[in-house]
C-alpha cells in the first residue's frame, strides 16, 4: 500500500478528541452527584484517553455531508459513553477479564468489580438521555439517531458480537464465521459512528448508504489490524495486555490467514472503503480525503 502522509488526518483527529473530552465533561456526573464514586468511576473509564477513532468518524462523516463541527457534538460523545460501557464490560473478570486498558489499571481494578458493573450501566444509559435532551435536532433526527444506535449496540449489534466471541473460546472458527463475529462486535458500532454522523448533518439517503458501506469494509480492517497487534506488538505499545487472543483460545484472523494474509486481506478492504467515498469526490462540494485518510490509518496504526 501507498505509504499516505496523515499530518492533515492527526491533527484533524486531535481536534477531535480535545472536542468530545470536553463535550464530555459537560455531561459526566461529578462529586456533585447523589454517588460520587460511581461518578468517579463513570469519568475514569470515559476520559481515560484512547484513540477516539468512533468520535472521529462521527465529526468526519457529519463533515462530508456538508455539516459542521456542532451539529456533530452529541452523537460524538453518544457513541464515546457506549464505547466506554463496552470496554468496561468486557474487561470484568466475567468476560475477558483484564487488568490494563489504554496503559492503566481497567475500571474493575481501579475501583472495584461492582463499581466497574454500575459505571458501564450507566455510561450506556447516559447516551441515551443526552440523545433525549440535548442538542438542536429534529425529532426525526432524535429518533433516527436512537434508532441507529440501539441496533447497533444491542442484541443484534456489538452485544450479539460479544456473546459470540466468548462462545467462540477455545473453538476453530471458519473465516466467514469469525467475519460475522466481528461485524456485530466491532463494525455495529463503527458503521453507526458514521451513520449518527451523517443524520446530525441531514445527509441526504445515497450518502449514507455510501457512509455504511464504508463503515462495514473499515469495521472489519480495524478488527484484523487489532488481532495483528495483538500478535505482534508488546503491551507497552498497546496500552492493554498482548497475547490475550491466545490466552483465551480465539480464533483470530492471523491464525485463518497468517499475518501476511490479514494485511492484505485489510489493504483490500481500506481500498474499498476509499473506492466507495470516490463517488462522492466530485460534484457535491464534498473533500472525503479525511475519510480516506482515516481507512488507510486503521490498517496502519501500531496501537
Amino acid at each position: 500500500m501507498t505509504t499516505t502522509d496523515f499530518s492533515t488526518l492527526t491533527r484533524f483527529m486531535a481536534a477531535c478528541r480535545e472536542r468530545v473530552d470536553a463535550q464530555m465533561l459537560r455531561y459526566l456526573p461529578d462529586q456533585h452527584s447523589p454517588a460520587p464514586r460511581l461518578a468517579d468511576a463513570m469519568r475514569y473509564a470515559a476520559l481515560g484517553g484512547g484513540k477516539r477513532i468512533r468520535p472521529v468518524l462521527v465529526y468526519g462523516s457529519c463533515l462530508l455531508a456538508g455539516g459542521r463541527m456542532e451539529d456533530a457534538d452529541l452523537p460524538a460523545v453518544v457513541i464515546e459513553l457506549i464505547h466506554a460501557y463496552s470496554l468496561v464490560h468486557d474487561d470484568l473478570p466475567a468476560m475477558d477479564d483484564d487488568a490494563l486498558r489504554r496503559g492503566r489499571p481497567t475500571t474493575h481494578i481501579a475501583f472495584d468489580e461492582a463499581t466497574a458493573i454500575l459505571a458501564g450501566d450507566t455510561l450506556h444509559t447516559l447516551a441515551f438521555e443526552l440523545l433525549a435532551n440535548v442538542g438542536d435536532y429534529t425529532d426525526n433526527q432524535r429518533i433516527s439517531m436512537v434508532r441507529q444506535l440501539s441496533q447497533a449496540a444491542g442484541a443484534e449489534g456489538m452485544a450479539a458480537g460479544q456473546m459470540q466471541d466468548m462462545e467462540a473460546n477455545g473453538q476453530a472458527l471458519t473465516l466467514a464465521a469469525l467475519e460475522r463475529v466481528h461485524y456485530l462486535k466491532t463494525g455495529r458500532l463503527i458503521t453507526a459512528a458514521l451513520a449518527l454522523g451523517a443524520i446530525a448533518a441531514e445527509a441526504p439517503p445515497p450518502l449514507r448508504q455510501t457512509l455504511r458501506a464504508y463503515g462495514d469494509a473499515i469495521g472489519l480492517a480495524f478488527q484484523i489490524q487489532d488481532d495483528i497487534l495483538d500478535v505482534t506488538a508488546a503491551t507497552e505499545e498497546l496500552g492493554k495486555p498482548s497475547g490475550s487472543d491466545l490466552r483465551h483460545g480465539k480464533s483470530t484472523f492471523p491464525g485463518l490467514l497468517g499475518i501476511d494474509g490479514s494485511r492484505a486481506r485489510a489493504a483490500d478492504l481500506c481500498h474499498q472503503a476509499c473506492t466507495l467515498l470516490d463517488a462522492h469526490a466530485h460534484g457535491e462540494g464534498v473533500d472525503p480525503r479525511l475519510l480516506k485518510d482515516l481507512a488507510a490509518y486503521i490498517v496502519a496504526r501500531t496501537h
